[in-house]
């Protein structure tokens, strides 16, 4: 479990109750016909739209947005794609059998052993682009009932809102009941902005986060796969490599690509430390 997320969603949800029992009268700010209309109704909404299968995939999605999954190191990675373009490049890229079963990640395995089955460089790429595409789609899919969450959340808000004043406007006779009535009446627009805004909205950019390190890490898979199977010096490999880093870590691949004492069993190491 990813503690840091789980004690950040519970500090925010402190902080907002926090203000509110501060602020004075805290169950002025409980109404259970509001919880209806806006929980109620939006969980409804939502079940009109999600497909059963996604709806059924709701659990496992939460415990995914709040594993903690360790961070893919994109260096360990590169330099075993350029161990593997200069084993190629020396001994050919049948001398990559030996590596590919000592491969656990499975991206990495099938799009290596394409390249020794001496399958064409498009139809590599093709393949390898389309594993990409399907990551994303899994990655939209797993969101998109928290972003109808957060869209929906705050219009029942409004709804709920509407429906207090239309109540409220019955009782014009009795001024000071105004007061109150429209109190309960804004209690929806709030339930509906914490719903968005507290649950719904972060944990929708959490999940994105972590389909944009996989694709991320996949890409570097297929550019480095790509130059390995057209030969190319892993000097080349490697600057081509180093565009997916930011500029200050670049200097940690420089000179990867000069052989090293002992650097063909670290390479077999990460990529074993990048599918664990």
């Amino acid at each position: 479990m990813d503690l840091f997320a789980v004690l950040s969603l519970a500090a925010t949800v402190a902080v907002v109750v926090g203000a509110i029992v501060l602020g004075g009268s805290p169950g002025a700010f409980i109404n259970i016909p509001s919880v209806l209309i806006t929980i109620g109704g939006t969980l409804g909404a939502v079940a009109v739209a999600t497909p059963v299968e996604e709806i059924k995939k709701l659990p496992q999605t939460l415990r995914l947005a709040f594993s903690r999954k360790k961070e893919q190191d994109l260096l360990p990675i590169m330099r075993s794609m350029i161990e593997l373009a200069r084993k190629a490049r020396a001994e050919g890229l049948l001398a990559l059998e030996e590596e590919v079963n000592r491969i656990e990640d499975t991206f990495i395995r099938k799009s290596t052993q394409l390249v020794i089955d001496g399958t064409p460089p498009e139809l590599v790429q093709s393949i390898m682009e389309a594993e990409i595409a399907l990551q994303e789609e899994q990655g939209a899919a797993s969101r998109r009932i928290f972003d109808l969450m957060a869209e929906l959340a705050p219009a029942f808000g409004m709804l709920g809102t509407l429906i207090g004043l239309i109540q409220m406007l019955r009782h014009l006779d009795s001024p000071e009941a105004l007061g109150p009535g429209m109190a309960v009446a804004l209690i929806t627009t709030l339930y509906g902005s914490f719903i968005a805004n507290v649950f719904a909205i972060p944990v929708s950019r959490k999940l994105a986060n972590q389909t944009a390190e996989k694709v991320k890490f996949m890409e570097v898979i297929v550019e480095g796969i790509l130059a390995i199977q057209a030969g190319e010096n892993p000097r080349i490999v490697e600057e081509k490599l180093k565009v997916f880093l930011p500029p200050e870590k670049r200097q940690s691949l420089r000179g990867t690509g000069k052989p090293a004492k002992g650097e063909g069993k670290a390479s077999s190491a990460g990529l074993k430390e990048q599918a664990a």
